[in-house]
């Protein structure tokens, strides 16, 4: 297992990991899974590396976006159904 970038090199990066995105934001790592196989939380991948790769700045705002409509009482669907209609 590869060692943990310290949190000022995740900050200077423009993409991060999802392990890193749960640092970030608090989110818990099966939650962000969840959002991202529901294509609520875009990711790259590179071809010979399975890595998801997230944009740091723009997951951490959608995450947090996500975050206080769930938090005002959203269902997942209508999360999803608000994300489609480019509400962010």
């Amino acid at each position: 297992m590869s060692r943990q970038r310290t949190m000022e090199k995740i900050l200077a990066s423009e993409y991060v990991t999802i392990g890193e995105l749960a640092r970030l934001t608090g989110c818990r790592y099966s939650t962000l899974k969840f959002y991202t196989e529901e294509g609520m939380l875009p990711f790259e991948q590179a071809e010979q590396n399975l890595t998801r790769r997230y944009r740091r700045s723009e997951s951490v705002e959608r995450v947090e976006w996500i975050r206080a409509k769930r938090e005002s009482g959203k269902t997942v669907p209508e999360v999803k159904e608000m994300l489609l209609k480019s509400e962010i």
